[in-house]
């Protein structure tokens, strides 16, 4: 049996699932979920291919969940609190769990942009805080929440 993946055979997903207007920015993206189409649990590696003027994500950071980005090609900016940095090919950022530093990726170039995002798996205990916007994600819910608790439409 082998154990090398065939890329062509991962399904790709495209935009996000946040609510609106959250979701505008992150549109244009495509992903492959390589660790759970492995059938790994306990850790995602994500290949995602960023769009020109898209974002990766709404800037976040997560409560137990620890984030790594490496940039394969492209030119991507990194947005954190303490400002931003160029990422290109062979640069990576990592990101720990419980480190109130919201962070996310933005495309400004007029090229695609590909990045491999690994990260652990702790939905039952994981609080996702996007500092930026009234909305967090909370531990063992699906959706979003406003930061009052009150939820996010769901969406179809």
């Amino acid at each position: 049996m082998t154990r090398k993946l065939d890329l062509g055979a991962v399904p790709v997903g495209t935009g996000c699932n946040y609510p609106a207007p959250f979701d505008a920015s992150c549109q244009g993206q495509a992903f492959q979920k390589l660790a759970r189409h492995a059938g790994l649990t306990q850790f995602g590696v994500n290949l995602n291919v960023i769009a020109p003027g898209a974002w990766s994500s709404q800037r976040h950071w997560h409560s137990h969940e620890d984030e790594f980005v490496w940039v394969l090609e492209g030119e991507l900016v990194l947005v954190t609190d303490g400002g931003e940095e160029v990422l290109g090919p062979g640069d990576c950022a990592a990101f720990k769990a419980g480190v109130a530093d919201g962070h996310h990726l933005v495309n400004r170039t007029d090229r695609p942009a590909r990045v491999l995002e690994i990260g652990t798996t702790d939905p039952e205990h994981d609080r996702c805080v996007y500092p930026d916007i009234d909305m967090v994600a909370e531990p063992g819910e699906s959706g979003y929440r406003h930061r009052d608790g009150t939820p996010y439409p769901v969406r179809d």
